[in-house]
């Protein structure tokens, strides 16, 4: 159950996977689309780790009913993959310097 978290926010990272793909436009070299698509691959399987995480630690609570697992999962997946982005945005334009 915990991959129904990741599928209910998919949409929203493929939103977000592309708004980080297409800007800025330039400069558009082939060192960059590398770099833009191990961050993109990064991201994912780290929100994948951290979905799972999160869907453990909602079972760990006896108290918590099943929507905070789901709720947890989504969490803690859509933190991580933010995160990912954002340290990717501001490293981008240091590691890509010519």
């Amino acid at each position: 159950m915990a991959w129904l978290s990741l599928l209910l926010f998919l949409p929203w990272f493929c939103v977000m996977a592309t708004l980080y793909w297409w800007f800025p436009r330039q400069p558009r070299h082939r060192r960059r689309q590398w770099f833009d698509g191990g961050v993109l691959g990064v991201a994912l399987v780290a929100s994948v780790f951290a979905m799972h995480h999160g869907y453990a630690a909602g079972l760990a609570d006896a108290q918590a009913g099943a929507i905070w697992r789901q709720v947890l999962a989504v969490l803690y997946a859509y933190g991580v993959f933010l995160a990912v982005m954002a340290a990717a945005l501001l490293l981008r334009p240091v590691l890509l310097r010519r």
